[in-house]
């Protein structure tokens, strides 16, 4: 472990953690967020905002934008109007968070990997980059092989990186350190969300999960954001003022 920190610009929020504050109050809860210190903001629901709207309300609160989460079905269906949509957001990353059920087996993921190389490259062209969020049920082993491992081994590098949740990795069973080590630059983007003793969501720090161990291989793994996220926060405003202090003393 060193000295280093996390940069200011990069600790985000991934706005799934605020969806009660934001549905009342979406522009102001992206002025407290931005009061708190976080300096960037994954889209994640737009409780009935345009985007021209979002962008309004995050560049009034002098938040970046730098990602949406997309369904995988927009990838047949209107993916160039989803493209669009990201570029009005102005984020860098289309992010698809999760496959249909009925894609989680071998052939499933191989046939996902398919369509990331084709949407990809369509990102690539409108100056985007696709991004696949993960959860733990991707890293369950069918036939001998980890699903996850068919999206890095069929899908090319500069055509879709990944938004790594950390939580959903351990969740998994597996170490986020072995894929920063074996895939390098392919990791743009983390969900930093931490795990109680018992295995349920934690603010950051607040639970067991070793981050500066993760951190230290971060510039390897190209990680440009450390998104925030509690998927189930009793109070979202503590979650969120508890983990950008965590991320933001860190050192790694």
């Amino acid at each position: 472990m060193s000295d280093r920190t996390i940069p200011a610009d990069g600790i985000g929020m991934h706005l799934y953690t605020m969806r009660e504050p934001l549905a009342d109050d979406y522009p102001g809860t992206l002025r407290q967020l931005a009061d708190i210190g976080y300096r960037t903001i994954g889209v994640s629901g737009r409780f009935g905002h345009s985007a021209t709207e979002i962008r309004s309300f995050a560049d009034d609160a002098g938040l970046g934008i730098v990602l949406e989460h997309v369904g995988y079905n927009r990838l047949t269906n209107d993916w160039a109007g989803a493209l669009a949509d990201v570029r009005t957001l102005g984020g860098e990353w289309v992010v698809v968070p999760s496959l249909p059920p009925e894609l989680r087996t071998p052939d499933g993921f191989r046939e996902a990997a398919a369509a990331f190389n084709v949407a990809g490259e369509a990102a690539r062209k409108a100056g985007l980059k696709l991004l696949f969020h993960n959860h733990g049920h991707d890293f369950d082993q069918v036939d001998g092989k980890v699903l996850f491992d068919i999206l890095l081994e069929e899908t090319e590098p500069d055509l879709l990186g990944f938004e790594f949740d950390l939580y959903w990795v351990v969740n998994g069973g597996k170490d986020p350190v072995d894929y920063f080590r074996g895939n390098p630059g392919r990791f743009p983007a983390l969900h930093v969300k931490d795990m109680a003793a018992d295995g349920s969501f934690e603010d950051v720090g607040a639970g067991r999960l070793d981050f500066p161990a993760m951190f230290a291989h971060s510039t390897a793994a190209g990680v440009q954001q450390w998104l925030v996220e509690h998927d189930a926060p009793t109070d979202p405003w503590v979650s969120a003022r508890t983990s950008y202090h965590s991320l933001a003393t860190m050192r790694y």
